[in-house]
């Protein structure tokens, strides 16, 4: 007999993703038929993003108000719409896996994304967006970072950019880093190894494409604060992109590819007793989660896997051990503080907001909601506008601090989140408070950074803006 919900933990099954029979497209858009109908009957997750009422629209539109008056060809409309932030999965869903149901919603949508992808659908616009090392290549050269930065404020470039690369005009992009992380952090401290009962005494920071080219100061700041807590440190040799642009494109074969080239490198500091740290939560989930289940019996992915941490993950189990250090220095004031989709489905718990709290003259207002950017989706021309429409409920439970009155700062684990916040609280005209990654905040509370002025201010969104 089916149970009416489920009151287990959800559990994963592997992605069957080498079996041929998953580039099946009848057989994926049956199981899509199959889901589809289910979601129809419960739509508890219809507020979540732009995938369920593109889905709950086609049916009540459809000639006969069930999913069998759908036609399949506009299945790969709900596809697009999803952007696997996997909300639905592991906060709403009561069908997930261990119901007999079995119902995982982001993976059937990845199915149809590697299938689409396969069969030549995804434009070369998109997968260049995708391709975060080719952009961070160009990341520390000088002259060439600052004309890139500079053209790509400008009107008629970001015209171009939405007419070649369907980025849309009034999307905030990331700028490049004049000097990259490797460039620009500190010899590896190594001299001091305290282990805690849970935590291992030294670190190995996984850079990120984004951190490393994009925003260094996020890295620096991690290492300060390392630094600070007397925690051995080094940064991995080398790296390339996880692969979670790729696996949103569903381009399994890149995916693996970045697999083939970052597991073997972090095993080894795996092996040598390093936690791995990833200051991008979709960074982190990918070594957690995504590659895990795409390679369930490789024991180096287990090993990495086992070893990965998000930086307030660990700085949390650092304290339970009792060797955080809380000689914190400076208040914060207000922070409004967003908890991203990709740390929520890491299940640590709101670890980022527990160590804000113990700063002294510091209120945090944590809000839980998809900010509506999830990487390529939140610049693309067709899924811009859908982005901050879904982001909006964030802005404005952000703007008003439970303390009452406007924050103090906005911050995000996320710096693509941030961002995008922070441009949802220009264009809704909600104030500009100043935007600070959470490390930052933590390094500016020690006394690291010598004014808070040091936190990111948000940038010109646009040039049309």
């Amino acid at each position: 007999m089916a149970r009416e919900g489920n009151l287990d933990p959800p559990t994963r099954h592997p992605l069957q993703w080498r079996n041929p029979e998953f580039f099946d497209e009848a057989q994926c858009l049956a199981e899509l038929e199959r889901i589809f109908d289910i979601c129809h009957g419960c739509r508890r997750c219809v507020s979540l993003c732009g995938a369920f009422p593109t889905l709950f629209d086609l049916i009540d539109e459809g000639k006969t108000g069930e999913i069998d008056g759908v036609d399949k060809a506009h299945y790969w409309k709900v596809v697009d719409q999803c952007y696997m932030c996997d909300l639905c999965y592991m906060t709403k869903c009561p069908y997930t896996p261990p119901h007999e149901w079995n119902v995982d919603f982001p993976h059937a949508m990845l199915r149809a994304k590697a299938i689409k992808f396969r069969q030549g659908g995804v434009k070369a616009a998109e997968k260049f967006l995708a391709s975060t090392d080719v952009h961070g290549s160009l990341a520390g050269i000088p002259i060439v970072v600052q004309t890139v930065n500079a053209v790509n404020r400008t009107k008629p470039a970001r015209a171009l950019m939405e007419s070649v690369l369907g980025v849309h005009r009034d999307a905030w992009m990331p700028t490049l880093a004049t000097k990259t992380l490797r460039r620009a952090a500190p010899h590896a401290l190594m001299e001091r190894v305290v282990d805690g009962e849970r935590t291992p005494g030294k670190v190995a920071i996984f850079a990120t494409c984004y951190v490393n080219d994009n925003e260094p100061d996020i890295g620096l700041d991690l290492i300060k604060i390392l630094q600070h807590n007397g925690i051995a440190y080094t940064i991995v040799e080398k790296e390339r992109c996880c692969g979670m642009p790729k696996l949103e494109l569903g381009d399994l074969d890149s995916v693996a590819a970045a697999k083939q080239a970052n597991i073997p490198v972090l095993a080894r500091y795996a092996r040598d007793g390093f936690a791995i740290m990833s200051a991008v939560p979709s960074c982190t989930l990918m070594f957690k989660q995504e590659i895990p289940l795409m390679f369930p019996d490789d024991p180096e992915v287990r090993l990495v896997k086992e070893a990965m941490w998000d930086p307030f993950e660990y700085l949390s189990a650092r304290r339970r051990d009792g060797l955080l250090k809380t000689d914190f220095s400076k208040p914060l004031g207000k922070v409004s503080y967003h908890v991203p989709c990709h740390a929520r489905v890491q299940n640590i718990g709101r670890r980022t907001e527990e160590v804000l709290k113990l700063i002294p003259g510091t209120e945090v207002h944590t809000v839980e909601r998809c900010s509506g950017h999830a990487g390529t989706y939140g610049v693309k021309k067709a899924t811009h506008p859908v982005a901050m429409k879904i982001g909006k409920p964030v802005f404005k439970a952000m703007a008003q601090h439970k303390a009452g009155g406007a924050p103090d700062y906005i911050s995000s684990d996320c710096p693509l989140a941030g961002h995008h916040i922070a441009q949802g609280f220009e264009v809704n005209q909600l104030g500009a408070p100043k935007l600070a990654h959470p490390l930052t905040l933590l390094a500016i509370a020690y006394g690291l950074n010598e004014t808070a002025d040091g936190a990111a201010t948000p940038e010109p969104r646009s040039p049309s803006s």
